[in-house]
């Protein structure tokens, strides 16, 4: 999924529904009686529901998935909501790897562009995107990748035959081989992005 239809004129209040599925108990189904239930009264509200099965945390018949569950853990609830949108909107996250209130524009001409929509539809997208945004981590993962880094070095520390064997080497080089797999999309500004941070990250 590159980027999600769905969107909702009460962006305002999705912290209020995220609140709420986190501190509430799991429904087995998640329907429009529970939205009127936690408050949520206005018709304007349904919109919710497909928000939520975009972002995998509703099956297609609106069951929990694990993801909902494990957004109920308040300490890891916005690194699961950072990989969520990460999911839903890759398309956004290969043109910006860190998108902020900057660029609004170029997320709904980009929204407006892929869907064939009007404005007014775009900027509600992009402003559905930015809401869940607020609620994100986007660096959750690097806290494992450290851990991960940590326990390697520790690994090579306590390997004192291959310590003594690349000492021994003198001088050596290292090679990488970097392999890159392009997405499938005739939007030209996915490309662009990719071979430009290519260029600014490998070449320069």
């Amino acid at each position: 999924m590159g980027l999600p239809t769905t969107y909702t004129q009460e962006f305002k209040r999705l912290g209020e529904l995220f609140e709420k599925i986190r501190d509430a108990q799991a429904p087995s189904k998640f329907t429009n009686q529970i939205l009127l239930d936690w408050g949520f009264k206005s018709k304007n509200h349904r919109a919710f529901i497909p928000v939520l099965k975009a972002l995998g945390f509703l099956t297609a018949d609106g069951t929990p998935t694990q993801r909902y569950l494990d957004y109920r853990d308040h300490s890891a609830s916005k690194s699961i909501m950072g990989k969520a949108i990460k999911e839903a909107y890759s398309d956004i996250f290969l043109i910006k790897e860190k998108p902020s209130a900057s660029d609004k524009p170029l997320i709904e001409g980009k929204f407006k562009s892929f869907h064939n929509t009007s404005d007014t539809v775009a900027g509600l997208m992009s402003k559905t995107f930015f809401a869940l945004l607020d609620l994100a981590d986007l660096k959750g993962h690097s806290k494992t990748s450290s851990i991960q880094k940590d326990q390697e070095v520790d690994e090579l520390e306590d390997k004192p035959n291959t310590d003594k064997r690349i000492k021994s080497q003198g001088n050596f080089g290292l090679h990488y081989n970097i392999q890159i797999h392009l997405p499938a999309t005739k939007d030209v500004e996915v490309y662009n992005a990719i071979f430009k941070s290519l260029k600014d990250h490998l070449i320069e």
